[in-house]
């Protein structure tokens, strides 16, 4: 009883919350173009979107849903100060994960969920004049591993990548969605065989390949730490780099956590004593993607609107401001509890509650 009444009185304060969202609403497009799994397509497009607009694609984790990574993660609020577009896709599978796994998705327009993503940025790319040189991909554990099979299957796609607590492309490889081997951190490979394995995903492609970034906590037991040390292995074969750093900061972006530079195209962030529920730094990976700044001077701010027949609004998809508790969860309530604080509350698969509060 006692769980039941903290939690109809944690919503009923999240709801009120809600009353003070953006400007601006989720839309879901459908018939964006082959989608063999069913993956849902929603946008986030500001009141203030800019003429050829930069394009994010932020990827939920496991259990998650593309409204719960809206309204977790501060993508969309500062979209409407800088005016790039996000796209937030839904994962078909019941339990919210990703299909992380099978050859199809591993591989260049082969099928999978991976492919109704890459059917979403070339959507955008003809409908919201998003210029092609000008796509991100960041998501969150199931979404971090999307984030690293949609930097191998298509290259030819984005422009840089940010993935949190994820895994390396390919560790999930295997006939079942979740790779128990992999999650508990028993993979271990050469950097040429995990390097092998992203230039696997688009076979005889020569072209240039997405700079990335890497975050994961040290206390990380959902997706074990070790796939931290193969993901630095991967990414630094990919680009020919050292696994030595070039350049380390500490304490960067926060206090505990270590920033290692491989060279212009890769890094890698370790948060001391973070779990799996790392706090996505938004500012930070859109320092990463060169948001703002883009390409020269920005062309002058006009909206554009997409064809009415394939846009309908997300009922109450609507993002806080205080949104930014992100991490695995089942359920996440934001109550603002006072200005410039969250109360983030976390209901995760064993029901065991974490509750804490930060700033932003």
């Amino acid at each position: 009883m006692f769980l039941r009444s903290l939690l109809a009185a944690l919503v009923v304060a999240a709801l009120a919350v809600v009353s003070n969202a953006a400007a601006g609403q989720l839309q879901q497009v459908t018939n964006f173009g082959s989608n063999p799994t069913g993956v849902q397509m929603f946008v986030y497009r500001p009141p203030n979107v800019k003429a050829n607009p930069d394009l994010i694609v932020a990827i939920h984790y496991c259990t998650g849903t593309a409204q719960a990574y809206f309204s977790g993660t501060q993508y969309a609020n500062l979209a409407d100060q800088y005016g790039y577009i996000v796209i937030y896709p839904d994962a078909p599978d019941p339990g919210g994960c990703w299909d992380v796994h099978t050859n199809a998705t591993l591989t260049h327009n082969a099928g999978g969920d991976s492919l109704a993503i890459a059917s979403m940025i070339r959507y955008a790319i003809t409908n919201y004049k998003v210029p092609s040189n000008r796509v991100f991909v960041t998501g969150t554990s199931s979404g971090a591993m999307m984030t690293n099979v949609l930097a191998g299957a298509y290259p030819d796609l984005f422009v840089a990548g940010a993935a949190f607590a994820g895994v390396p492309y390919g560790c999930f490889a295997g006939p079942d969605l979740w790779n128990s081997a992999c999650a508990q951190g028993t993979i271990t490979k050469t950097a040429q065989q995990w390097g092998d394995l992203v230039r696997s995903g688009y076979p005889g492609y020569t072209g240039p390949r997405p700079k990335m970034q890497i975050w994961q906590g040290t206390l990380d037991t959902t997706l074990n730490y070790h796939n931290f040390a193969e993901g630095v292995k991967q990414w630094t074969n990919v680009f020919g780099y050292s696994t030595t750093p070039v350049s380390t900061q500490q304490n960067s972006p926060l206090s505990g956590w270590t920033r290692s530079t491989y060279g212009p195209n890769f890094q890698a962030i370790s948060a001391a004593g973070v779990d799996h529920n790392i706090p996505v730094q938004a500012n930070d990976v859109l320092a990463w993607f060169g948001i703002p700044g883009g390409s020269g001077t920005p062309p002058p701010t006009t909206t554009t609107t997409p064809p009415p027949t394939t846009t309908t609004p997300a009922p109450g998809a609507q993002q806080t401001h205080w949104g930014q508790c992100g991490g695995t969860v089942v359920l996440t309530v934001l109550v603002n509890m006072k200005p410039g604080i969250v109360l983030c509350v976390f209901i995760v698969r064993s029901m065991y509650i974490k509750v804490y509060a930060h700033a932003y």
